[in-house]
């Protein structure tokens, strides 16, 4: 399998006719036959996850999509592993209407509610003589700690780390890494409140 992975890899008429074969042009939502036949054999999903059936996986062979154990991923989300790797931890709840698209790394124990969009894919767009769809697109890792909550509605964008125990108000857009222990609210997001271990308390940053 490796050695037929290299060799198409390495050949790029070659790429092209098994990527088209894969996806439809110009679409994000695998063929049919990949989903059934295919992606059960290259992603793995833990002991009592679950995803529920009306949840668009966008997910190809190519990239890992894995879940740990105990997580649910819930109706009306789209997962895509198309430029880069999903991976969803232990115990890690993915609310309803989440878009979420790889590269994306969410740690164990984590709250994401409804409607976030958490991105590791942007756009290029400096050539002003091609149209932005037909740029390339540039990838940066999203990361989630452990234990975090990402509010509803909010925006994670790519290359932004979130540390443990981090909450992600409602609506905020995050833009730039927030550190482990505070909470982050706005538009671009700003860190809001703070834990101090050597007090035991949370303290707002003014």
């Amino acid at each position: 399998m490796k050695s037929l992975l290299k060799v198409v890899k390495g050949n790029e008429k070659l790429k092209k006719i098994v990527h088209w074969m894969m996806i439809p042009t110009g679409e994000a939502r695998p063929r049919i036959w990949v989903s059934l036949f295919l992606n059960p054999f290259f992603h793995k999903k833990g002991k009592n996850s679950r995803i529920r059936s009306r949840t668009r996986l966008d997910v190809l062979p190519f990239n890992p999509f894995e879940m740990g154990d105990d997580s649910i991923i819930e109706d009306f989300c789209t997962i895509n592993n198309g430029v880069g790797a999903v991976y969803i931890g232990n115990r890690t709840l993915i609310g309803m209407s989440n878009v979420i698209i790889g590269p994306v790394h969410v740690g164990d124990d984590v709250i994401i509610a409804q409607n976030v969009v958490i991105s590791g894919l942007n756009h290029s767009y400096q050539d002003i003589d091609l149209p932005i769809s037909k740029q390339p697109v540039v990838t940066s890792s999203v990361k989630i700690g452990n234990g975090s909550w990402i509010a509803a509605n909010a925006v994670i964008t790519a290359g932004v780390t979130i540390g443990a125990h981090v909450v992600i108000a409602a609506g905020a857009v995050v833009t730039k890494d927030v550190p482990d222990f505070c909470v982050a609210a706005g538009n671009p997001a700003k860190v809001i409140k703070k834990y101090h271990p050597e007090t035991g308390l949370w303290s707002r940053i003014s």
